[in-house]
């Protein structure tokens, strides 16, 4: 099956095309979430798709929100294209491992960022200050340095193309209520934190993550992808030492390629060379079968 850059399924209204998900919508409730091989980096999406990467979001995602069921519920309904509605089973190959059926929620307008280590944002924003995120930290810390306890670090959610901010718990309070906030506070370090637990057993290190929670009804659910390559940094255990930044098993070798070239990260982006779209399908896939002791089916 040739890389999946864009769907186009005539037999559903696509309600949302972001940087990596087309979003089809089935019925009031329901939802079709396809994760296609795009790539994007510093809110710029590539011209480029990288083959076989929504495949590993989806089954990583897939593979995460089973291990966290017991913490609290997901937007899963369906993952086998068999169980989806008969107008899309003309579309198998390319819903074939990429795709789920979801309940449809109402997003919290935060992202919550756990962070288990200092390091990028983080790392500049406690350089500066000594804090990160408006959390107080130790005097003398090293970069990529294991933090005591991990951080819950709030963002503002931005349209696709801008960045997102930063901001304080009490920010994040004022958006979604003190309750709330404590509510998904806990919650997320939960989740990293058992993640972290699994990770590091499997040679991997995930420095910090990014989560999102929805509403259906009074019930809050874990949605959207979950501990994947695009929404953490995942390091190396073997090599990793405090004191300089890391190699990784996420896109970070991506942006780190379009730095060295200069990108100014605005669009139009530039072609993705296929030596570099090779590498970059290779540490997906590497993360993948580390994380989970399998194959990808493709």
């Amino acid at each position: 099956m040739p890389a999946v850059m864009k769907t186009d399924f005539k037999e559903f209204p696509c309600i949302s095309r972001g940087k990596v998900r087309d979003i089809y919508e089935i019925d009031e409730k329901t939802l079709l979430i396809v994760t296609t091989d795009r790539i994007s980096a510093f809110d710029v999406v590539m011209p480029d798709p990288i083959e076989d990467k929504g495949k590993v979001l989806n089954q990583i995602t897939l593979f995460w929100m089973d291990m966290m069921r017991d913490l609290m519920p997901n937007h899963i309904i369906a993952t086998d294209v068999k169980e989806f509605p008969e107008p899309l089973l003309a579309h198998a190959e390319a819903l074939r491992g990429r795709s789920v059926l979801a309940r449809r929620a109402k997003p919290l307008p935060i992202e919550c960022i756990v962070r288990g280590f200092i390091t990028g944002s983080g790392w500049k924003d406690y350089q500066k200050t000594g804090q990160v995120c408006g959390h107080a930290l130790p005097a003398g810390l090293k970069e990529s340095e294991m933090l005591e306890t991990p951080l819950f670090t709030p963002s503002t959610k931005a349209e696709l193309g801008d960045h997102d901010e930063n901001i304080t718990l009490e920010q994040a309070a004022g958006l979604i209520g003190e309750e709330m906030m404590r509510k998904v506070e806990g919650l997320a370090i939960a989740i990293y934190s058992r993640a972290r637990d699994y990770a590091r057993q499997r040679g991997i290190l995930i420095a910090d993550t990014k989560f999102e929670f929805g509403m259906v009804d009074d019930q809050l659910i874990l949605i959207d992808e979950v501990l994947t390559p695009d929404s953490s940094r995942f390091w190396p255990m073997e090599g990793y030492a405090p004191g300089r930044s890391q190699p990784s098993f996420d896109k970070q070798y991506f942006r780190d390629w379009l730095e060295e070239i200069g990108f100014n990260k605005q669009p139009p982006a530039p072609s993705v060379p296929p030596l570099i779209a090779s590498r970059t399908r290779e540490k997906y896939m590497e993360a993948y079968a580390l994380l989970t002791g399998g194959r990808l089916e493709l």
